[in-house]
């Protein structure tokens, strides 16, 4: 049960899901656009079933994938954010899919927020505040980042080795990631989650992940102790 989502709140916006398959986003807009939403799910489903059926790999490999100048455009996108990263194109997957959608509604609406499993694409007119969820951690809920609308559009992903579906080889309770592209912050997040096998990694950790290009800040929360960094602002809520 995705209940998290009954807590947007953004009075100005219309929220709705649209789900295909194992495919499950919830989506705020100006406006209710759930057939553009569907069709726009559909594609992306279709480039990555597509893809996968004659490269079986692509869905399997937990390390960079090669460069294929040929491939859907989603799925260039999901192999250019992780190869760097040292993570599998899948790694990226929700957040591609969240960017791809979001991008194609903004020519139906001004403002827009997408939700894949946790992973956000937004745009809004004023700031954005998303709430740190990090499972039985203290901080849990405690803190939210203020997403400036200089930021916009953006991705804030989010990935967990305690709570939920994400594939994690470390002990992190959450990795956000702050990054103008989804794609590329989802696989970041699961590669510095990977990382942080003990709380004594949490420093270190921060400090490599705020050399990684093309991210705008993140954090780290492990049991009751928390690293962040970069271009961000943590608020109390």
């Amino acid at each position: 049960m995705r209940t998290y989502r009954n807590r947007v709140k953004r009075r100005d916006l219309l929220s709705f899901r649209v789900a295909v398959k194992e495919t499950d986003i919830w989506i705020s807009a100006d406006t209710v656009l759930k057939k553009e939403s569907r069709d726009m799910i559909l594609d992306c489903r279709q480039q990555l079933e597509a893809y996968i059926r004659r490269h079986p790999a692509f869905e399997t490999t937990l390390g960079p994938f090669q460069n294929d100048p040929v491939s859907p455009p989603l799925v260039r996108e999901m192999i250019h954010a992780t190869r760097a990263l040292g993570v599998g194109p899948m790694a990226a997957v929700a957040g591609a899919i969240a960017q791809y959608v979001g991008t194609g509604l903004l020519e139906s609406t001004q403002q827009v927020v997408v939700e894949n499993g946790g992973d956000i694409f937004l745009k809004t007119r004023r700031p954005a505040t998303v709430s740190i969820l990090a499972g039985s951690s203290k901080l849990s809920e405690r803190f939210g980042l203020l997403i400036p609308v200089r930021q916009m559009p953006v991705g804030v992903c989010a990935s967990s080795g305690t709570v939920g579906h994400s594939l994690s080889m470390g002990i992190a309770d959450v990795v956000c990631i702050v990054s103008p592209s989804a794609a590329l912050a989802d696989g970041a997040a699961t590669a510095i989650g990977n990382k942080i096998k003990r709380k004594a990694d949490l420093k270190e950790v921060a400090n490599a992940a705020s050399h990684i290009h093309g991210i705008l800040g993140g954090m780290i929360i492990v049991g009751g102790a928390m690293a962040s960094w970069g271009d961000i602002e943590l608020i109390e809520l």
